[in-house]
């Protein structure tokens, strides 16, 4: 029988549907979860760390909204079927990149990303058409929208 993923515990789903939003601004935020959920530091931070290596959690962090702190972009890449994991690999592989996902379009990897400021970001860009000699896409903010990315989830 496989092992239960971590996120079917209840803790594992007290973490996931009570902190989507509202991460504690605190120096020690995941001391600050742990107290919240009756549990402590370590505990947290090693459920964060399995539910990431499961696959359930693809990121712990802020959503800023855009412009506040440095300049961010949505970027699109049309890629050939076959290397479109090896090139998503490579884009996730900067930091700057928050996410990347599959489209079904001939512009078929999305992407956002995040710099310091403009020069920073175009030096992302150039470096990832470099190393791929693919076209980049450079979509930057028009008009921002304002979308809730939490969701509460449903356990029977």
């Amino acid at each position: 029988m496989a092992a239960q993923p971590h996120f079917a515990d209840g803790l594992g789903r007290a973490l996931l549907d009570g902190f989507q939003r509202d991460l504690p601004l605190v120096p020690r935020p995941f001391a600050g979860i742990a107290e919240r959920l009756g549990t402590d530091e370590a505990t947290v931070i090693d459920l964060l760390r399995r539910l990431v290596e499961e696959g359930v959690v693809s990121r712990v962090g802020p959503v800023l909204a855009p412009h506040r702190a440095g300049c961010s972009t949505l970027a699109a890449m049309a890629v050939p079927d076959e290397r479109l994991e090896e090139i998503a690999g490579l884009v996730s592989g900067y930091d700057e990149v928050n996410h990347n996902y599959q489209r079904e379009h001939r512009w078929n990897l999305w992407f956002v990303l995040t710099a310091a400021d403009r020069a920073q970001l175009d030096a992302v860009l150039d470096e990832i058409r470099a190393r791929t000699g693919l076209a980049v896409l450079d979509l930057p903010l028009l008009e921002a929208f304002r979308l809730d990315l939490g969701f509460p989830l449903q356990w029977s």
